[in-house]
């Protein structure tokens, strides 16, 4: 399939798919015209990368991880690296939310004196 089809059946804007590509994520075949041609494998790729970055995993993190999925977007078999990784992306993802907790706490007090003032 071509990049268009690849996109729509992804949901992966075509200029994702080519920066995934450039960075060695994807590795579509290519016609004798050079144009890519993306198989079902790309197509599971694309979507298993969507997920994980839709669950807040960088690149880094998905370039480890992608080789280790197996059947269904979220079961992955055990790879050297998994777990480091996994333990890593989870401790960032903490450090964010008690970074949002903070913050959502100082606009609730600005709001709290507000309201005092009578504003």
């Amino acid at each position: 399939m071509r990049i268009g089809e690849l996109a729509r059946r992804s949901g992966v804007s075509e200029r994702m798919l080519r920066y995934y590509e450039q960075q060695g994520l994807l590795r579509p075949a290519r016609t004798e015209a050079r144009y890519r041609d993306y198989g079902e494998a790309e197509l599971l790729a694309a979507m298993r990368i969507r997920q994980l970055n839709e669950s807040g995993l960088k690149l880094n993190a998905i370039r480890i991880l992608l080789p280790c999925m197996v059947d269904g977007p979220a079961t992955f078999e055990p790879c050297d690296e998994i777990r480091s990784v996994l333990t890593d992306e989870l401790s960032q993802l903490e450090r964010k939310l008690h970074d949002l907790r903070e913050s959502r706490d100082i606009v609730v007090g600005y709001l709290a004196s507000l309201e005092r003032a009578g504003l």
